[in-house]
C-alpha cells in the first residue's frame, strides 16, 4: 500500500508540474509577440529555469527519454506542417526546396566541420558529426516564428522556407546516424552510406505517399459514428507512418511529412477540423519538446563553451548558411535579396538538440561537449535570427502584409463524384486583379467567387464588385482549373521566384 501511495503522490506531482509548465509556456507564447522574442526561445528558458540548475530544481538528465519525446514530437510537427503545405504553392519551387534540403545540408555540414576542426582541434569524423547535427533548419522553429509573429513574405519565399525546413530534417538525421555508425563500427566505410541513403529515402517516400492516399480513402469510407474518432484515426496514422517506415529501415520523418502533404491536399470529410486538431497537437508537441530539452541542459555547463559556441554560431549564421543557400540555388532565378532572406531564416531549433542526444546515447567521447555546444548554437540562432526576421524582410523589401481570414470557419464536403472544390485564395498586394471588377477578371466558366472576406467583414460578391489587395476569396471551382484560377488571383505582377 505504501508503494501505491508513493506512486500516486509521484503521479500527482508530475501532473501538477506538467500543468504549471504548460500554462507558463502558453503565457510565454502570448508575451512573445509583445517582446519581439520567438515563443520557442521562452519555452526553452522556462525549461532551463525549472531544471536542476534553475530555481525549479526539477532533476532530469535522461537523454533517452528526451530523445524519445523529441522524435515523437517532431513526427507530429512535420505531419501538421505537411497538412498545411499547399502543393500548388510549392510546385514552382519544388526543386529549389529539394536542393536546399539535400545539397544545402551537405555544404553546411562540411563548412561547419572544417571550422570546428580548426577551432576545437578534433578529428574529421567528430567535426563532421558536429556539422551534421546543426546542418538542418528546424521545421518547428520556422513554422512557429513565421506564424506566431504574423510575418508575411512576398512571392514564394515562405512556401520555400517551409518546404526546406520540413524536408531537410531526414537528411540531417541520416547524416548524424550514419556518421555515428562509422565512428562506432570501424569496419564500416563511407561507401556504405550511399546505398543506405537511397534505401532510407526511397522507403520513406513510398511509404509516406502510400499511407497518405490510403488514409484519405479510409476517412471517406469508414463513416465513423462519432466525429471525435477521426482525430484518433489520424493520430494513429502518424504513429504508423513513422513506426512502420523506421522498422522497414526507411526514414520515418520523411514518411510522416509526405503523408501529411498527401492528406492535406486531398478531399475528405472533416478536413478543416482535422487540420485544426493537428495544429493544436503540433503546438502541444512543440511546447513539451522545448520544455523537456530545456530541462535536460544544465545552464552552468553552457558558460565554459560560450566563447567557442559564439564563434561557431556566428560562422554558421554568417558564413555556412549563406554559402549553402547561394551554392545550392546557384542555377535558380531567385533574386539576390531573396537568397539573403532565405539565408537569414535558416533557424536552428529542437532538431539539432534532439540529434545531439544521439552521440550521448552512443557513448561517444566528448558527447556531452557536443550537446552543450549545439544547445548554445541553437539559443544564439533563435535569439539573433528569430527576433530579426521581420526587420531583415522589411530592409530587403520582401515583407508582405498579413491578413486575417475567418473563411476557415466554413467547410465544404465534396462527394467523390463532385468535380468542384471550395478553395480559399488571397489577392496579393501586387496582383493584377487588385482594383478590378470580378466581371473583368476573365475567370473560367467553372469558377465562381462565392464569398469575400475584407477587413474582418464578409462581402457577398457580384459582377461589379471590385477586388482589393488583402481580400480573401472563397472560390467554387472545377478541380482541373484550381491552378489556373489561383495563379491569376494570387500571383504578383512581377514574380521574384520563377519555376525552374
Amino acid at each position: 500500500m505504501q508503494f501505491y501511495a508513493a506512486l500516486l503522490v509521484s503521479i500527482d506531482e508530475i501532473l501538477l508540474i506538467a500543468s504549471v509548465l504548460l500554462l507558463l509556456a502558453i503565457a510565454a507564447s502570448k508575451a512573445s509577440s509583445r517582446l519581439g522574442v520567438p515563443g520557442l526561445l521562452l519555452f526553452i528558458v522556462i525549461g532551463m529555469l525549472a531544471g536542476s540548475d534553475g530555481p525549479g530544481g526539477i532533476p532530469f538528465d535522461n537523454a533517452w527519454q528526451a530523445q524519445s519525446l523529441g522524435v515523437v514530437s517532431l513526427a507530429f510537427i512535420l505531419f501538421a506542417g505537411g497538412l498545411e503545405t499547399d502543393r500548388e504553392k510549392i510546385r514552382p519551387i519544388i526543386w529549389q526546396g529539394l536542393s536546399l534540403s539535400t545539397i544545402g545540408v551537405l555544404i553546411t555540414t562540411f563548412l561547419v566541420a572544417g571550422f570546428a576542426r580548426m577551432l576545437l582541434k578534433i578529428s574529421w569524423p567528430e567535426s563532421l558529426l558536429l556539422g551534421a547535427i546543426v546542418s538542418s533548419t528546424d521545421a518547428a522553429a520556422v513554422f512557429s516564428v513565421l506564424r506566431s509573429q504574423n510575418i508575411g513574405l512576398k512571392g514564394h519565399i515562405k512556401p520555400l522556407l517551409e518546404l526546406e525546413s520540413g524536408s531537410n530534417d531526414p537528411m540531417a538525421v541520416f547524416l548524424t546516424t550514419g556518421l555515428i555508425q562509422l565512428m562506432v563500427h570501424s569496419e564500416y566505410s563511407v561507401a556504405r552510406l550511399i546505398p543506405m541513403f537511397i534505401l532510407q529515402m526511397g522507403i520513406g517516400a513510398v511509404a509516406g505517399i502510400l499511407i497518405g492516399r490510403v488514409t484519405i480513402a479510409l476517412i471517406n469510407r469508414l463513416k465513423l459514428q462519432s466525429e471525435g474518432l477521426y482525430p484518433v484515426l489520424t493520430t494513429a496514422v502518424v504513429l504508423l507512418a513513422y513506426g512502420a517506415t523506421a522498422l522497414l529501415n526507411g526514414n520515418g520523418f520523411l514518411a510522416v511529412y509526405l503523408a501529411g502533404i498527401e492528406i492535406g491536399n486531398g478531399d475528405f470529410i472533416h478536413k478543416r477540423s482535422l487540420i485544426r486538431f493537428h495544429d493544436g497537437l503540433s503546438w502541444l508537441m512543440q511546447i513539451a519538446m522545448f520544455l523537456v530539452l530545456g530541462l535536460l541542459v544544465f545552464p552552468s555547463h553552457l558558460v565554459p563553451v560560450a566563447g567557442v559556441g559564439t564563434l561557431l554560431a556566428v560562422f554558421l549564421i554568417l558564413v555556412a548558411r549563406p554559402a549553402s543557400v547561394f551554392l545550392s540555388l546557384l542555377f535558380s532565378r531567385m533574386q539576390t535579396r531573396e537568397k539573403v532572406l532565405v539565408s537569414w531564416v535558416g533557424l536552428r531549433g529542437a532538431v539539432p538538440i534532439v540529434l545531439a542526444t544521439f552521440p550521448l546515447l552512443a557513448g561517444l567521447p566528448d558527447a556531452a561537449l557536443y550537446f552543450d555546444l549545439v544547445f548554445f548554437i541553437v539559443l544564439a540562432s533563435v535569439l539573433f535570427q528569430g527576433t530579426t526576421i521581420g526587420f531583415v524582410a522589411r530592409k530587403l523589401g520582401l515583407e508582405a502584409p498579413v491578413t486575417t481570414s475567418r473563411l476557415d470557419l466554413l467547410e465544404f464536403l465534396p462527394t467523390q463524384k463532385s468535380q468542384s472544390d471550395l478553395v480559399e485564395m488571397s489577392v496579393a498586394p501586387g496582383s493584377a486583379v487588385s482594383g478590378k471588377q470580378i466581371v473583368a477578371l476573365g475567370l473560367p466558366r467553372s469558377a465562381l467567387i462565392v464569398l469575400i472576406s475584407r477587413d474582418e467583414r464578409f462581402i457577398t460578391p457580384h459582377g461589379a464588385t471590385t477586388l482589393a489587395a488583402g481580400d480573401k476569396l472563397l472560390v467554387l471551382v472545377d478541380k482541373n482549373d484550381v491552378g489556373t484560377v489561383r495563379f491569376s488571383i494570387e500571383s504578383e505582377r512581377s514574380q521574384g521566384i520563377a519555376a525552374e
